[in-house]
């Protein structure tokens, strides 16, 4: 058993296998914010959002969550009390209709 330790920890440190590579704890690094959307888009995705909620109360609130705020669909599904499957198949179908009316609404605008 050792020997087992010694030479995998050798072969990790090796330059082949990442050797020369530091581990970073993924919690603590600091990932950037997303480039802010132009004024007109973040606009027409606004009212786009409230045409959706006519016709589907929960996916706006996924979609908030997880665009807005950035949530995974599963801290998502947890915060709004439903299941993962269901905030998948919101998600999804938000995202589709969401491209619809927003390519919609360009065609129409001058």
């Amino acid at each position: 058993m050792r020997r087992i330790l010694v030479e995998s920890t050798r072969r990790k440190q090796c330059v082949k296998h990442g050797g020369q590579l530091e581990r970073v704890d993924l919690d603590a690094v600091e990932l950037p914010m997303p480039m802010p959307m132009p004024d007109d888009d973040l606009l027409a995705l606004d009212e786009a959002l409230d045409r959706l909620a006519v016709v589907d109360l929960r996916a706006p609130e996924v979609v908030k969550l997880c665009f807005f705020v950035g949530l995974t669909q599963e801290q998502a599904a947890s915060e709004l009390g439903i299941s993962i499957s269901t905030a998948e198949r919101l998600w999804s179908c938000a995202r589709a209709w969401l491209f619809r009316e927003l390519k919609r609404t360009r065609n129409a605008s001058p």
